[in-house]
């Protein structure tokens, strides 16, 4: 009989703790990855080893479904009857008058709504757990009652069967017909995406491509007035989606907003990762990336110094980018940067805001070791992560208008950008998951060597300008504020109403839409001494931003075409690279 061949794959531990270690990783990583199924198991067993505070719990919702039962019997025999529980302020799902005007649909909606604000409160409230450990348990639970809303369901939402009704089942027709359209695409589709082309009517403001190398295109844009202030500005735009969020279309686009108000303009524009690419890290991001466009930008312009923007990951890479500079060249005037401006950027993530249920070591092992089968991590996975975050409005008010209502998605060219997705590069990516979100090593002094340099915020000595939104759910603003303890420049800090998106792309309207927030924030300030100084204002931050911008960017010479002869037009804006699939 042949001799097995020896597996010599097979880890090789060490004692019994490492066994059982192995075998919980293992267990972790094959049967709740993600980390769906433990929170919530520990939030049961928790709440059954309590079992006084379960009591009390079971005595609110008697209290609670005793008030339901009085409402229901009210209703039921035609008398009036204020609802006892109401929708939260944000939630759309029942603002049909039906909802309310029909004793039927009230009852169903308001057994619904008891139901889901006992289980979510009892979940927050669990005893003897975490309270990161509460949050997860209460978001996958919250995403599970989300799902089982009556709206989601033809025979239990009245508004689809009236419409049915109305136009004799075409509606429904309609309504598969865009069903199968989304299972073709294998999405929920938000927009459709034959209405926009990126080029002709997206990112169409003129300019040239002036440097290109295996992760980046930087483009410069052609002036729009005759002089310029002497200092351009560079956008470090994030690679997580494409950066024609700032250049939807012209009465939206900040590119040409400081165009118009006389700033030379460059932006990034990163190259849509292969799996070739799989060993591109956070470092080549810094330094081929970053570094190369600022660089870029001096010697088209001739300014020593530029002032510098990052959004979202560009943002953390921009204020890695600043810490390595500074720890480089040490004396203020030779850093390449004179001031900087952050949006909505995350550089301390201990409490990284909702994204937090997706982050843990099993997670972080899991995710893992899928990028490294593929070399990255495909932009569908992370943008379905983001719509789960936002369930009811992000995936079900498609589902419920698309499939049961029969109305195709309307043209929007935000969401089309929100679908216009990008790959992450294995080493890159796992490396910011571990060293950021983990370990939160960027706010550790010296934690982390960039370029063969230890980094540390507190190096950084450029003046800064941030800019927050009051709803983000990615970077919640409170956590944003905390790069003003880390850094101990000066520093004006904005809190722009609205989210992630749309904070940061706010154009002038009039009458104003939005409005925003604003004062000097210092080092030793905790978000809520900063928001009993900010001046609250009608419109759009920008205007602030460039009054705040414009006396530091030096004087107004004549302006530089968008290429020259040292700089020369590799494509015209928006380039190719924001083309790739």
């Amino acid at each position: 009989m042949p001799r097995q061949k020896e597996n010599h794959n097979v880890p090789v531990v060490k004692n019994p703790a490492e066994t059982l270690r192995a075998l919980h990783d293992v267990a972790e990583s094959g049967v709740d990855p993600l980390g769906v199924l433990a929170p919530m198991a520990h939030a049961h067993v928790a709440w059954l080893m309590h079992p006084l505070e379960l009591a009390e719990l079971g005595a609110k919702f008697s209290g609670d479904l005793m008030a339901f039962t009085w409402h229901a019997w009210n209703r039921a025999l035609g008398l009036p009857s204020e609802d006892p529980i109401r929708p939260h302020a944000d939630d759309t799902r029942f603002a049909d008058p039906v909802w309310q005007e029909s004793a039927t649909w009230d009852i169903v909606k308001e057994w619904y709504l008891l139901l889901t604000h006992n289980v979510q409160d009892a979940l927050y409230d669990t005893p003897a757990i975490s309270g990161k450990e509460r949050r997860r348990a209460a978001f996958w639970w919250r995403k599970w009652l989300n799902a089982m809303a009556p709206t989601n369901f033809l025979l239990t939402n009245p508004v689809a069967m009236a419409k049915a009704a109305e136009t004799n089942g075409e509606s429904l027709v309609r309504g598969m017909h865009i069903f199968l359209e989304d299972l073709r695409a294998g999405n929920v589709r938000m927009t459709r995406p034959e209405d926009f082309s990126v080029g002709k009517n997206l990112a169409t403001t003129p300019g040239a491509v002036v440097f290109r190398n295996r992760l980046v295109e930087v483009i410069h844009y052609a002036p729009t007035t005759d002089q310029v202030h002497a200092m351009p500005v560079v956008i470090v735009t994030p690679w997580i989606n494409k950066f024609y969020i700032l250049d939807l279309n012209p009465k939206k686009s900040m590119i040409k907003f400081l165009l118009d108000q006389g700033f030379s303009v460059f932006v990034t524009s990163w190259k849509n990762p292969t799996p070739e690419m799989r060993d591109v890290s956070f470092e080549d991001y810094i330094i081929e990336g970053v570094n190369e466009a600022i660089e870029t930008a001096r010697g088209l312009t001739g300014a020593p110094q530029v002032h510098a923007v990052g959004y979202c990951i560009g943002g953390t890479a921009l204020s890695t980018w600043m810490a390595w500079a500074n720890r480089k060249h040490g004396e203020l005037d030779q850093v390449p940067v004179a001031h900087w401006t952050l949006l909505t950027t995350l550089v301390d993530f201990s409490r990284p805001g909702d994204v937090e249920v997706f982050i843990d070591e099993g997670a972080v092992r899991w995710l893992t070791q899928s990028m490294q089968q593929k070399g990255y991590l495909d932009g569908k996975e992370m943008a379905g992560a983001f719509r789960l975050l936002r369930s009811n409005s992000l995936i079900w008010q498609y589902v419920v208008h698309g499939y049961l209502y029969g109305e195709a998605p309307p043209p929007f060219d935000v969401l089309y950008w929100n679908m216009d997705t990008t790959r992450m590069p294995y080493a890159m990516h796992a490396w910011y998951l571990r060293e950021l979100y983990l370990r939160n090593n960027l706010v550790r002094g010296d934690a982390l060597t960039i370029g063969g340099q230890p980094i540390d915020l507190g190096r950084i000595r450029q003046p800064l300008y941030a800019v927050t939104a009051e709803d983000d759910h990615i970077a919640p603003w409170q956590q944003c504020f905390r790069v003003c303890n880390h850094v101990p420049a000066e520093k004006r800090f904005v809190r722009s109403s609205s989210g992630h998106i749309l904070g940061i792309v706010n154009p002038k309207v009039e009458p104003p839409k939005r409005s925003y927030h604003v004062g000097v924030a210092h080092r030793r300030d905790r978000f809520q001494q900063w928001q009993e100084r900010a001046e609250e204002h009608a419109g759009t931050w920008w205007e602030d931003w460039v009054a705040w911008l414009k006396p530091q960017a030096g004087p107004l010479v004549d302006a530089i075409p968008a290429s020259t002869d040292k700089f020369p037009k590799l494509a015209d804006a928006p380039g190719t690279y924001v083309l790739e699939p």
